[in-house]
């Protein structure tokens, strides 16, 4: 497996967009998360971050984030598509080829799952021009994808090729999935491995926004084993899709943005050397 199929999401860091582009590239990556935010927001407008990210020569390996899209009715559904179109053409401009959906949060009860899966399919077949894969990710509070299985039947029902799964290894770890499930799921339906440690030992003491904020890089945490043994099992599934380092954690982000990017290299270099160098044989000695 080589480097360059691990990337960094830019919320990891913090700093302005040119500072984590920077320093991104500066310590070995050679691709990154986008947020939309970073680009509408960007001091000198939208053109000029959409510059920056072309000139920096890093890929992109996706854009962050649609949210609560599914169940919606009427006119808070024509609003969603809307929004779906615009982040769409933010894709296109940067040359993101993913664009993550994550289950929503909104609806205060579950959703017929024959509703949201000609929602995700609806999605799926907009994206179709634009070259944009959508990748649906589950989480823990929403009624409609709450987790891996729940996730991959929507994505399995609405049965479009330009819908895949997002797999957040840290939803996937926290909520005491089998391993198992992989088997279920063909691995070129997982678009995009978004990868973290624990940053506490128990996780369930705590409500899931909290916990959410209480990752860190793999290796650097209190679950490095299970990292470690989800990332052999998608290599050893032939998985040869992209990694994401996605930590939200309060001490990386008020550290400078090089310094963050440095620890998320040296976690890349963790996961090759825990994760998948183990899987090699043993070298027995020549018998003399």
């Amino acid at each position: 497996m080589s480097q360059e199929r691990f990337g960094i999401d830019l919320a990891c860091m913090a700093g302005s967009l040119e500072e984590r582009l920077r320093a991104a590239e500066a310590a070995g990556f050679s691709q990154v998360m986008l947020w939309a935010r970073d680009l509408a927001n960007h001091p000198e407008g939208y053109e000029t971050a959409v510059r920056r990210v072309r000139e920096s020569g890093l890929e992109i390996t996706g854009l962050q984030l649609m949210r609560d899209y599914e169940g919606m009715n009427g006119p808070a559904h024509r609003y969603k598509l809307d929004v779906a179109k615009a982040l769409l053409e933010i894709c296109a401009d940067v040359g993101a080829p993913l664009l993550i959906v994550s289950a929503s949060a909104a609806l205060p009860r579950a959703l017929a799952p024959e509703r949201a899966e000609a929602d995700l399919r609806k999605l799926a077949n907009l994206a179709v021009p634009t070259g944009v894969r959508i990748g649906f990710k589950a989480i823990p509070w929403s009624h409609t994808g709450a987790d891996i299985r729940s996730a991959w039947d929507l994505v399995c029902g609405a049965a479009h090729a330009n819908l895949g799964l997002v797999l957040d290894a840290f939803h996937f770890i926290a909520e005491g999935s089998a391993f198992g499930i992989l088997d279920e799921i063909p691995p070129d339906r997982i678009v995009l491995v978004q990868l973290a440690d624990f940053g506490v030992p128990a996780l369930q003491e705590h409500q899931p926004h909290d916990a959410d904020r209480m990752r860190v890089f793999p290796g650097d945490g209190v679950q490095s084993d299970q990292v470690a043994a989800l990332v052999r099992r998608l290599d050893g599934m032939d998985y040869e899709g992209s990694y994401s380092l996605l930590v939200f954690n309060k001490d990386y982000r008020q550290l400078p943005a090089h310094a963050v990017a440095r620890l998320g290299i040296r976690s890349v270099g963790w996961i090759h050397d825990q994760a998948l160098r183990r899987r090699l044989p043993l070298r027995r000695a020549p018998a003399r």
